[in-house]
């Protein structure tokens, strides 16, 4: 199906198997995503790096910014009624990047739109470093505070929430012992039909219970 036309092939007129397309998809949509140690995406990750190389390919508002940024890994999580919500998670310095999108060019609405609707959350990659004991003090990194189990809980927080701000928090102990974290949320904000979502999320993330809330003026 190849055209020679004035001593040039047009490629365009190649129909190619559907395998090859697989393959051509597969090779173009693996520059956005790079997990650790050179493991291989699951199937998840994969539709979420083929998703985001599509909007890099055909949104005029993301193209350009999309090029210069990647994923490394990605979950689905089951949040209420039947429904789940698609984890992104990315490199901590790319955050700012990624959050500037959601706030200024609709990235979250875009993803959604590709995934049927389901919740998309972005978050950072983040590790939380043990607390040093006799045995690690001769390490020679001491554990910096942003990779402590709060920081890291704290982080996920706001990644969550994103653009939304927190404006408040307090800790409810129970009768039982067990605790209930409450989250004061900016009135403003535009993701008040998600914060059961968020703390199913949160919950599964961290295994702490959180309650968001509006407080009134």
């Amino acid at each position: 199906n190849t055209v020679v036309e004035n001593n040039c092939l047009d490629f365009t007129a190649i129909t190619f198997p559907c395998e090859s397309q697989s393959i051509f998809k597969m090779f173009t949509s693996s520059s956005k995503i790079k997990k650790p140690r050179g493991a291989q995406p699951d199937e998840l990750e994969s539709s979420v790096a083929q998703a985001i190389y599509e909007l890099q390919s055909n949104s005029e508002k993301l193209k350009a910014p999309l090029r210069e940024v990647h994923i490394t890994s990605a979950k689905q999580i089951d949040v209420q009624d039947g429904k789940q919500a698609i984890c992104i998670f990315v490199p901590v310095p790319m955050l700012a990047q990624f959050q500037k999108l959601i706030k200024e060019r609709s990235l979250i609405e875009e993803l959604e739109k590709k995934f049927g609707g389901k919740s998309v959350i972005i978050l950072a990659e983040r590790r939380i470093m043990r607390r040093e004991t006799r045995s690690s003090r001769g390490h020679p990194q001491k554990r910096p505070m942003s990779r402590t189990l709060t920081a890291v809980h704290e982080a996920i927080l706001n990644d969550l929430v994103f653009p939304t701000e927190i404006v408040g928090k307090r800790t409810r102990v129970k009768l039982d012992g067990s605790k209930l974290l409450k989250v004061h949320l900016n009135s403003e904000s535009k993701n008040a039909d998600k914060v059961d979502t968020f703390g199913k999320v949160y919950k599964k993330l961290t295994g702490k219970d959180v309650v968001f809330e509006f407080p009134k003026a």
